[in-house]
């Protein structure tokens, strides 16, 4: 447990994952864990202090013709394309960003889905579209709605979304990866024929409680901070 203060307030985080599963492995003899997101497997024993009598990861198949993942590292122009920290205000990658978007717009039918690492980083590239007359070029092949951390504009948001790719009109709904779209929602069938993700999702570093939790994983786990950062991303990237 950690107790930090903050303008006056004190806030309680649990650092051990541990807690919450334990009372599952106390009340069942057999426990089977699976899901599409828990590689890297040898991270979870660590952190949910548990003994795994076996192990085993299967590989996707994408024999499928439906499934092309890719990954874009440059524009049309040669300009590589990045999320880093030291390159998000570069109006190059902005706007490369951008036309990938309005090329996917064009051949790709019904919805199309986007994450990007943080509602701050999305809300300044949608206003550089915006000024680079991007976000008109989208709109004439599809509509498009953005998550924002308000839940009931986000519902609205994603009810109009299921509309338009509903009637054939087609839309791109702009989310964030940590955001509410994210988590529970499938965009099965035509409500999702690409997803985008600008960037990898990885999580704000100067976060106090995060910074304990680190501490927390380095000292009890020997977990260094950056395998963890990059777990958690992967998963989150994942789901």
């Amino acid at each position: 447990m950690s107790i930090m203060c903050w303008k006056g307030l004190h806030i309680c985080s649990c650092m051990d994952a541990s807690i919450a599963i334990c009372p599952v492995f106390e009340r069942f003899q057999s426990v089977v864990i699976t899901s599409g997101t828990l590689s890297p497997l040898d991270m979870y024993p660590k952190i949910l202090n548990f003994h795994p009598v076996t192990m085993a990861t299967f590989t996707m198949t994408l024999t499928r013709p439906c499934f092309c993942p890719l990954i874009v590292s440059r524009g049309n122009d040669q300009v590589a394309m990045t999320s880093k920290f030291e390159s998000r205000e570069d109006l190059a990658v902005i706007r490369n960003y951008g036309n990938l978007l309005v090329d996917l717009s064009i051949c790709v039918p019904d919805g199309l889905v986007c994450f990007f690492p943080s509602y701050v980083y999305m809300e300044t590239v949608v206003a550089a579209w915006s000024e680079q007359g991007i976000i008109s070029n989208i709109q004439r092949c599809k509509l498009l709605f953005v998550e924002t951390q308000d839940a009931a504009e986000t519902s609205l948001a994603l009810e109009n979304y299921h509309k338009a790719c509903e009637n054939g009109r087609g839309a791109i709904l702009l989310s964030v990866a940590r955001g509410k779209v994210s988590e529970g929602i499938d965009f099965d069938h035509h409500y999702g024929r690409a997803v985008v993700m600008f960037g990898i999702p990885y999580v704000y570093t100067q976060s106090r409680i995060l910074k304990a939790r680190l501490d927390y994983l380095r000292d009890q786990f020997q977990i260094r901070e950056n395998d963890f950062l990059t777990f958690d991303a992967m998963r989150h990237a994942a789901q």
